[in-house]
């Protein structure tokens, strides 16, 4: 049975990443609105994938026989008024899961359950990337997004990302 703290923890994850969907749907959002449907592309399948880490917190309690609690997700207030804004507050906001995962991780250290800390390897590992995609994707539009050709080109890159499902085995 899982540590009542760890679980709380995990618990509250699963709206963490649904809020983190939310987010990047909001991004996409902003992004078509400008007219830049790449950008949205990689953001709606970074809300495909947040989605999907919610539902691999959800079966983890789940196949350790805890409750699963869903709470109110809430509304992005993140303000965006040019292409770099979201750039931004997804690097951010990645740091932030960053922090929760390590939050997380350390909890289940202190009580010794290695189990969930293997399971959160995945995330630790996950997270690292998902700062380096969003620092890159930073980099990419200091370099190319203030020329409009380049950032054609850029928004091109963006839409060519597809889906792939995590590949976590419970």
């Amino acid at each position: 049975m899982l540590n009542e703290k760890v679980a709380g923890l995990l618990n509250t994850q699963i709206n963490k990443e649904f809020f983190s969907a939310y987010l990047y749907l909001d991004f996409a959002n902003f992004y078509m609105d400008e007219g830049l449907s790449g950008f949205a592309n990689w953001y709606q399948i970074q809300a495909q994938e947040e989605r999907d880490h919610a539902l691999l917190f959800i079966q983890y309690l789940q196949n350790n026989d805890m409750k699963v609690t869903l709470e109110t997700i809430d509304k992005p207030s993140t303000e965006m008024q040019v292409p770099m804004d979201p750039l931004k507050a997804g690097l951010a906001h990645e740091q932030y899961v960053t922090e929760l995962i390590h939050t997380i991780y350390e909890a289940a250290y202190q009580v010794k359950d290695f189990r969930t800390m293997q399971f959160l390897d995945w995330f630790v590992k996950e997270q690292g990337e998902e700062e380096t995609n969003a620092s890159d994707l930073i980099k990419k539009m200091e370099l190319f997004g203030s020329d409009p050709k380049g950032l054609y080109l850029l928004d091109q890159e963006m839409a060519a990302r597809v889906y792939t499902a995590p590949s976590l085995v419970l």
